[in-house]
Parts: structure tokens; sequence; C-alpha cells
């Protein structure tokens, strides 16, 4: 299908971001990108009459946001060997890489990403491709992070050895990106089951990357896990926390009490402990996957219970978690911890939008056509947003990208 100034699409019921309006048809019509307007009722063959292209179909919805990928990186190969030798590529190899997995997140009805940071600055290089090409989803680029000299994320960040590092390191970094990401703690250990090393930084370090992205107009995301570092985050008022394996009650109520959101990442710990030959790992090691599983999904619940934001993000890019494919993936871990529907696909839509700033989170009169075309309603058949339809991705340039 061709992009057009000017298109309808008839629709028997329709999901805003926020909420279900079942009781179709309806019709929106698309000019120059946006939602010019939603009207109750079937009026295709009145605007094909008038020139005007109508598409049709069961389900029309916003389109689904990933909140934590790394672009660069392709999850589907599981070899340690070969995903070491994908790191050591030339970089214009890696971008190659990077516009495949916009490709494919956009087929799988993925229209807007947030890549969490690569050193290349291969993200920044895709969020301006994709906002003037038709066929990639958009991108919201962390660009480069920021750690400690010596700890993990030198694929993903630079290091800062004092405040002065960090103060200078937020405001250059700040001119380009989108957020800024921070590695505040490593890598969990499986086998123990436990984050097992201390955080990178300290709350006064940590805020003072925080109030220096806000000074500079930007929001702070944080690669987190284990109680110690998340509390620092949580204190330190960050916009949100990336992953967050092994949070409590009460670091929920902190994040609730400084708006602090949450992206908990089940896809990479789900594949491991659905395909543990992948990786080698014992039956106890299975055993600790699952019980770290279980408590994600019962602390899910209780940051809905505090109100605390939640974001579906996938970590797209590790290990098993496939770009666009994974966000079906998070969608069933959300269900199965007990989350509506609707909640989830607010999760996926507006509430990462709001998020980010963007100014129409929901499908609206004005907004721009960022929007999933599906056979049936996701409100029955979940399932039905495996296959999408069409898949709208509102762009910068030409108004609308089209699959």
């Amino acid at each position: 299908m061709t992009p057009t100034d000017r298109f309808a699409v008839v629709a028997d019921g329709w999901f805003d971001g926020e909420r279900l309006h079942a009781h179709g048809p309806f019709t929106f019509r698309i000019e120059e990108g946006r939602i010019a307007d939603i009207a109750a009722g079937d009026f295709g063959a009145t605007l094909a009459t008038q020139g005007m292209e109508v598409v049709r179909g069961g389900f029309l919805m916003p389109g689904l946001v990933d909140a934590h990928v790394h672009l660069f990186l392709d999850g589907a190969p599981t070899d340690g060997a070969q995903r070491a030798a994908h790191l050591k590529k030339p970089v214009e190899d890696l971008v190659d890489a990077a516009r495949a997995s916009a490709r494919q997140a956009l087929a799988c009805g993925v229209t807007l990403v947030r890549d969490a940071g690569d050193r290349h600055g291969i993200n920044h290089r895709l969020r301006d491709e994709a906002a003037h090409t038709p066929g990639l989803a958009q991108v919201r680029s962390a660009g480069l992070g920021v750690k400690r000299p010596k700890r993990y994320g030198a694929f993903m960040a630079r290091d800062v050895a004092d405040d002065a590092a960090i103060r200078d390191s937020v405001r250059e970094l700040a001119r380009d990106s989108d957020e800024i990401k921070l590695i505040l703690t490593g890598i969990i250990d499986f086998d123990a089951g436990a984050v097992t090393d201390e955080p990178q930084f300290d709350l006064a370090a940590a805020r003072l990357v925080v109030d220096t992205a806000r000074a500079c107009g930007r929001t702070t995301m944080v690669h987190c896990s284990g109680a110690a570092g998340l509390e620092i985050a949580a204190r330190a008022g960050v916009g949100s926390i990336e992953h967050g394996f092994f949070m409590r009650r009460d670091l929920l109520a902190l994040m609730a009490e400084h708006d602090v959101a949450w992206t908990p990442t089940f896809c990479p710990v789900h594949f491991q402990w659905a395909q543990p030959a992948a990786v080698g790992w014992s039956a106890q090691t299975v055993g600790n996957l699952r019980r770290i599983l279980d408590e994600h999904a019962r602390h899910l619940l209780i940051a809905r219970e505090l109100g605390v934001r939640l974001l579906l993000g996938t970590d797209a890019g590790s290990m098993g978690v496939e770009h666009g494919h994974a966000v079906h993936e998070e969608i069933a871990r959300y269900l199965e911890a007990g989350l509506t529907t609707a909640e989830v696909l607010q999760a996926a839509t507006a509430t990462a939008r709001r998020h980010f700033g963007h100014p129409h989170p929901r499908l609206e009169r004005g907004a721009p056509f960022d929007a999933l075309l599906l056979e049936r309603s996701p409100f029955e058949d979940i399932g039905a947003l495996r296959t999408p339809l069409h898949a709208w991705a509102a762009t910068a340039g030409a108004g609308i990208g089209v699959t």
C-alpha cells in the first residue's frame, strides 16, 4: 500500500489508547498524515465517490510502542560466539542491522521504539532516517549513556569518573539525545539469583545526572536492578527505571511518590528460563529464573495498585528477544501477571507516548495518524495483534509510513 495525502479507514471498533469504542462502524478521515475527523458510521462509500481511498478492517488502535530496544543488536542468534562477533562488525553493517530491526518492528505493528543506547550513535542515525523514510518504525533515541569507568555498560555508555565529567557529559549528550541513559547497576547473576555488585552511582551522583539532564530539558532512563540501586533511582527521581528486577513494595511506593515510571522487560529473563539449553543453565539456575519472573509479575500488580506508570518494553536485541515479535511476548507476560487487556494496551500505546511528551498520545482529531488496523479486536482475541493488516507510523517528512 502506497502512502497518500488523503484516505479513510473504516473499522468495526477502535481503541484510542485509553478507551475502547466497541460499537461501530467508525470512519476515520486522514489528511496530510493527521486524523481530520472521526465519525460514527460507515461513510466509506461516500468518501470513495469523492476520490478518497478507503481501507477497511475490523479494529483500529494506536501503533504499539516498544519502550526499550537496542536496534543495532540482533536478538535472533542465541550462539554466544555469533553474538560476540556481531559486536565487532563494521559500523555500517551494524547500521544495516538496525535498519532491519526498525523495519521488522513496524511489520509486527510496532510504530515507535525507544532505543536505550549504543556507543556508535546508530540509534541517532536511525531516528533521523526513520523520520523521513516510510517502512521503518519511528525511533526515540537515548544515544550514548553514562557509566562509571571499568563497570558494566561499555557497549552503550561512556565513562564519567567524577561530578565534573557527569555535568559535562550529560550537557553534551543532551544536545542530540531524546533522553539521558544512566547505567546504575550491572547485570543479574542468574546462578546466584541476585544482583551481586554495588551500584555504580550513589544517590548524590544519580541526582546530579537527573538534575543536569532536567536543566537541559531531558528526562532520564536508568538501567537498574537490585534493591540498593532501585532505591537510589527512586529517590533520585529518575524518569524511568528499566528492568527493575528484585523490586519491593516500598520501592514501588517511592517510585509512585517521585513519579518514576517502570519498564519491567520480562522478555530476556523469560527467554533464558524457557530456553535454558541456549545458555547452558543448570536446573538450579532455571529455578532461580522462575522465581525471579514470578516475583517480577507479582510486583507488576503491586505497581498497578500503587499507581506507578507502567511502560511496555522488551530489551529487543538481547539474546532470544527479536525486534517486533518480542512486544507480543511481553504483552503475554503482562496478561499472565494479571493486568487486563485494556491496561496492557494502554501501557503499550498512550502511556508510553505521554511519558515521552507527545502532544497527542491517543488517537484523536488532529493527532498524527500512528495506528494499526487489525482483522479483529484484540479485546476478543489478543492474537489479532500479531498479524496487523496495516501499520501506519507517523513520520516528519512523508506524513505517514505504511506497510
